[in-house]
């Protein structure tokens, strides 16, 4: 079976799976809350003044911004009014100060070149120059104006894409969605952290853990909403793919992900299927180096069969290359290289059969100790005659071979991809039973390495508890998803902020009468 024979085959909406019976193990829950105590406390901070939507016809700025941020639309149909298809390879970076509101954007329009420069987002057309945009300088660079509907009665000055029929989800969905989406605010511990850190052990887990299953939740929307579009099977492919590249280059690897279909329809030679698939991923990624080290003969000579190989499909790839300006380098580790990654995808689908193992995967009996491994196992590729020794096409030829994945990556993975992914399969084939599968695993995977964004957090909430209090990755999660919920609203100061209150309100209560009187 060839990569281009499997790629495309759309895993069926009802679910297939069978399980063995789930593992009557609690995970350490308790039963001293009620169900969705953690939700209801949440439901208030989303609709706090700054962030609430009124009931009207069109939506804020500011949730436009959003879901142009996160990208909450039917990508592959996006047109501006003047009828030219436009492709988002990158949304920019979202800008807080003065000018445009996001910078740094790559967009191409039908067969053109991709341009980069910024886009402004306005509720219609007219607030282009209603806003004085058209006069002023720090807007030169804007390739596109995104808008909520068109105005009929203004010209377009620019390229101009309206959202309102392109959204991927109801508007009302997606007001709930975005609504806690954010970064976190600053350094100094919050004034929860005090009455966070004296709750008994068993409360403060299970606030947490409610907390992990909203962001579970969450995250397996993103799923639902695009297998409507693409199928569940390319849907698994992108968040693969998105999740390889990390808070720097999630943009770039999805977009690779979606050209799978048009990459995989052309057969590759089955002896080195692997390494066709290496060079067609890194020649329509950009990030191919036009020159060789001149120093590094491992590397060039590696190079050079790559090259070989890419200038043969080039042109017919063409229309979909990406610019190499899409892709983000500062403070990226060796190991989490989109180059590297590209080589480990490479091997994933020369595979032929990623979903069914995760399939089979899922449907095993597999114990809690044993998640972590059994999942690197299967994503962990093998050896590689040169990425295997190499961090880029660049680097020396290592003393060591590395690993093309670790367990660490192996965690996010799982807990951001695999099991939300499963988890809403689950849900569409209306199967409790495979929903509380996916619910076990995500609760007892153990806890990811520490990193800034997890620092941030505890010194936010917790005064700066030691990394191995949270013993699950699911208790991070749901560390992360308070400060979204709650931090994210407020400021560093916490003002307005429930949560504080309602922590003490709980400590008051975990002696013995309803937490629900404390609501």
């Amino acid at each position: 079976m060839t990569p281009g024979q499997h790629s495309c085959r759309a895993l069926p909406r009802c679910v297939r799976l069978t399980l063995q019976k789930p593992q009557p193990k609690s995970n350490g829950k308790v039963s001293s809350l009620m169900p969705n105590l953690y939700g209801q406390w949440r439901a208030p901070a989303q609709a706090a003044p700054a962030l609430r939507e009124a009931e009207e016809a069109a939506p804020s700025e500011r949730l436009l911004q959003r879901i142009w941020q996160h990208q909450r639309l039917q990508r592959d149909q996006l047109k501006t009014l003047d009828g030219r298809k436009v492709r988002v390879l990158h949304p920019g970076f979202w800008n807080h100060e003065a000018g445009p509101d996001f910078r740094g954007a790559v967009v191409q329009f039908a067969c053109e070149p991709p341009r980069s420069g910024d886009v402004e987002i306005d509720l219609r057309p007219a607030g282009w120059r209603g806003h004085g945009h058209d006069r002023n300088p720090a807007y030169q660079i804007v390739v596109l104006h995104v808008v909520w509907e068109a105005d009929s009665s203004a010209a377009c000055a620019l390229p101009t894409l309206a959202l309102k029929s392109h959204l991927d989800s109801p508007l009302n969905e997606l007001r709930l969605w975005l609504s806690h989406d954010a970064d976190a605010p600053g350094l100094l511990a919050g004034q929860c952290s005090a009455p966070l850190r004296d709750l008994p052990e068993n409360i403060l887990r299970e606030v947490l853990q409610q907390a992990a299953h909203l962001r579970l939740q969450r995250k397996a929307s993103e799923f639902a909403a695009r297998a409507r579009q693409v199928g569940w099977e390319q849907s698994l492919w992108e968040g693969l793919f998105a999740a390889l590249g990390y808070k720097q280059n999630v943009w770039p690897m999805r977009r690779v992900a979606e050209l799978l279909p048009l990459l995989l329809a052309r057969e590759l030679n089955k002896r080195g299927a692997t390494f066709g698939l290496q060079a067609r991923l890194l020649g329509v990624s950009g990030l191919l180096p036009n020159e060789l080290t001149r120093a590094r003969a491992s590397a060039d000579n590696y190079l050079r069969r790559v090259w070989d190989h890419w200038w043969r499909e080039r042109e017919q790839f063409a229309d979909f290359i990406l610019p190499r300006a899409l892709w983000r380098f500062n403070g990226l580790r060796p190991a989490n290289h989109p180059q590297r990654r590209l080589a480990l995808a490479a091997h994933w689908l020369d595979a032929g059969n990623l979903p069914d193992k995760l399939e089979r995967w899922f449907s095993a009996p597999i114990p809690d100790q044993k998640l972590e491994g059994s999942l690197l196992k299967i994503l962990q590729a093998g050896r590689d005659d040169f990425w295997s020794w190499h961090w880029t096409l660049r680097s020396a030829r290592m003393t060591k071979s590395q690993p093309l994945l670790g367990a660490q990556r192996v965690t996010d993975l799982a807990v951001n991809v695999v099991l939300p992914w499963f988890w809403m399969r689950a849900v569409v084939g209306k199967s409790d039973a495979l929903q509380r599968a996916a619910e076990h695993r995500y609760f007892a995977w153990p806890r990811s390495e520490d990193n800034a964004v997890l620092r941030l957090a505890r010194q936010r909430l917790l005064g700066g508890t030691k990394a191995g209090a949270l013993r699950t990755a699911a208790m991070q999660q749901g560390l992360l998803q308070i400060v979204r919920d709650f931090c994210a609203h407020s400021n560093a100061l916490c003002e307005n902020c429930r949560f504080p209150e309602l922590v003490r309100g709980l400590n008051a209560s975990s002696g013995g009468h309803d937490v629900a009187d404390e609501l």
